[in-house]
């Protein structure tokens, strides 16, 4: 079991890593003084694998469980959800003395976590992830959300949980193209930040296919370490923290026009990453040898670079419609080499027409 601490004052907390470590969550959730009740959010992917698990192991810790089951899938990551746990959780007597457990991948964690952002004007939640890309990613950072029939994420907040609890090995039982989005987080970890961490992943695709337990470890220590550096730095994503959406401005805006059905979040990034590598080397700022040794490592892990049947024309307006949009300028974080990128609004729009045509078709 390994520890990594994000740091911000008051509002730090703990990741707990480790191995067959499910059945610990009732004493550490006990230790942070989460109160005598507990929610458990989850979906009916997951509900049947963990839930009696987390639920065991809460009551064998002396906590009162209830669990509130949603239907999986990005189109529920909306308000009337929202509403319907807020419901329920009155309906349970859950008071701010109480807290939420957040048991799933990426579209739990924001849910669940922006439900107790809110619920009562906000109570304590944890994050259990359940998927690679919430391990390495989405659990941390306490970006919580929902989305608008507009764009991805538009309404939230940043809260932090109290800790997160990440047990490498409920990955062994994901679908296998759910397990295979999460390295597209991985992979941007290593774009962004560390050409050495990119090298890792590089030279031990085929063994994190194969699910090595202690590479897989290693993987996501070393994407926490990553993105718990950044965020300590940069809470708000006021400056450095943009850096940490590389690939998202164009993969929301993909996932966006399709209707969150075409594509997981993961694979919408993926594309996202060879469109705004392209757009670096016509700026100049990135290499062609560089843009193909991240495409290649996206395509040997199975993600794809491109989409099909779509328009260019399309995914522009859409791209207006992001949280980073500055007095109407678009923000793209755009790769210098594997290891740095730099963000900036100078994109003209010959040179994003251009990207945008790469990964089409």
């Amino acid at each position: 079991m390994q520890k990594i601490k994000v740091n911000l004052a008051d509002r730090g907390y703990d990741i707990i890593i480790g191995s067959g470590i499910l059945n610990q969550l009732g004493n550490f959730t006990i230790e942070a003084g989460l109160g005598k009740s507990i929610a458990v959010i989850t979906n009916d992917v997951v509900a049947p694998l963990y839930l009696e698990a987390v639920k065991t192991s809460l009551r064998g810790a002396g906590l009162k469980v209830i669990a509130i089951v949603i239907p999986d899938g990005e189109k529920y990551k909306v308000f009337e959800t929202a509403i319907d746990i807020y419901s329920k959780l009155l309906k349970a007597g859950i008071d701010r003395s109480h807290s939420i457990i957040a048991l799933g991948g990426g579209v739990i964690g924001d849910l669940a976590g922006f439900v107790a952002a809110t619920y009562l004007r906000g109570i304590a939640f944890v994050q259990v992830p359940t998927t690679l890309l919430a391990q390495v990613d989405a659990s941390v950072g306490g970006k919580v959300g929902i989305n608008l029939p507009q764009g991805k994420n538009m309404v939230g907040a940043f809260y932090q949980p109290k800790f997160v609890f990440i047990d490498v090995d409920v990955l062994s039982t994901l679908r296998k193209e759910v397990f295979i989005e999460g390295f597209s987080e991985v992979i941007k970890h290593g774009v962004i930040r560390s050409e050495k961490y990119f090298s890792l992943i590089e030279n031990n695709v085929k063994k994190l296919l194969n699910f090595d337990r202690d590479l897989l470890i290693e993987t996501v220590v070393g994407s926490i370490r990553i993105k718990a550096d950044v965020v300590s730095r940069d809470e708000r994503e006021s400056s450095l923290r943009v850096i940490l959406n590389y690939g998202h401005t164009i993969g929301h805006a993909i996932e966006t026009l399709t209707g969150y059905t075409r594509f997981l979040h993961g694979e919408a990034v993926s594309v996202g990453m060879a469109a705004a590598g392209k757009a670096a080397v016509l700026k100049g700022l990135f290499s062609e040898k560089d843009l193909e040794r991240q495409n290649n490592l996206l395509k040997s892990v199975g993600l794809q670079v491109n989409v099909k049947n779509v328009k260019e024309g399309e995914i522009i307006p859409l791209l207006q419609v992001d949280k980073k949009v500055k007095d109407g300028r678009v923000k793209f974080v755009l790769p210098e080499r594997i290891g740095k990128v730099l963000v900036t609004d100078d994109v003209k729009i010959e040179i994003l027409k251009r990207s945008l045509a790469s990964i089409i078709g």
